[in-house]
């Protein structure tokens, strides 16, 4: 049988080794950022990398308990009290396209439009109005932008900050500012929501798309374990008392034929 493959993990009977990295040293000398990092970049970071990382993965932690994943954790954790997996685990299953998943898509359209447009000699504001006029041709979303709740994500500056203070901020961050400036002009005001500062910042950061949500799970799942925990301790089993509006047909019986 044909064995299988990784680069990511070694062990013998004491030593474990990550990344080539004996375990010990990491535990002595690092951090767990640290240990993300090499776990998905295959080195360790820099000091600058540790430290917006570090600021991503607590911008993502949680956004209370009505985020889809949240909610979800926490009704599962109602329905099921003997297993605080399987509710984590729900509410992983809840992040997708549509919840913390449109980092992932919009690091892909950086990909495809922020350097062409550089080999071009198009300007990034160009390429970003392209996008949103592609959008409104197709109707389709426009991921990393606009939210439900924040007129303005306070998350954002930060991340984006921090990234130039370290010298990080390039065409990812450009492109992802470029796009809320173009949705202003061609539709309506339409914030940076978390998922593009995800995007922008892990660009910059040579990260693939799809660090764009799977590093939002790796943050998301210390806000669900909080909240699964908190279900658990604060809430009786089998949460029904929540508001739900009949719309449909009222009481009626069945015709005789």
């Amino acid at each position: 049988m044909q064995p299988w493959r990784t680069a990511i993990v070694n062990k013998d009977e004491t030593h474990i080794w990550i990344r080539g990295y004996d375990i010990t040293q990491l535990m002595r000398q690092t951090g767990f950022v640290d240990t993300v990092f090499l776990l998905h970049r295959e080195r360790l970071p820099t000091k600058g990398e540790r430290r917006l990382l570090d600021a991503l993965l607590v911008a993502g932690a949680d956004h209370g308990a009505g985020a889809p994943s949240c909610a979800t954790a926490r009704l599962a954790a109602s329905g099921n009290r003997a297993s605080l997996s399987a509710a984590i685990a729900a509410g992983v299953l809840a992040i997708g396209d549509e919840h913390g998943g449109a980092g992932e898509t919009l690091m892909k359209l950086i990909a495809d439009h922020a350097p062409a447009s550089r080999r071009q000699g198009r300007s990034m504001d160009d390429a970003a109005s392209q996008v949103i006029q592609h959008a409104l041709d197709t109707g389709g979303r426009l991921p990393g932008l606009g939210h439900r709740l924040h007129t303005a994500d306070p998350r954002v500056p930060v991340l984006f900050d921090m990234a130039a203070e370290e010298g990080i901020a390039a065409e990812g961050i450009a492109f992802v500012r470029a796009l809320e400036t173009a949705a202003e002009r061609l539709i309506k005001p339409l914030p940076i929501n978390i998922d593009g500062a995800f995007a922008g910042v892990l660009y910059d950061m040579g990260f693939p798309a799809s660090a764009g949500k799977l590093l939002f799970i790796v943050s998301r799942v210390a806000g669900l374990t909080a909240e699964v925990a908190e279900e658990h301790a604060r809430e009786r089993a089998m949460r029904i008392r929540i508001p739900v509006e009949y719309d449909g047909e009222p009481p009626r019986d069945i015709e005789s034929k």
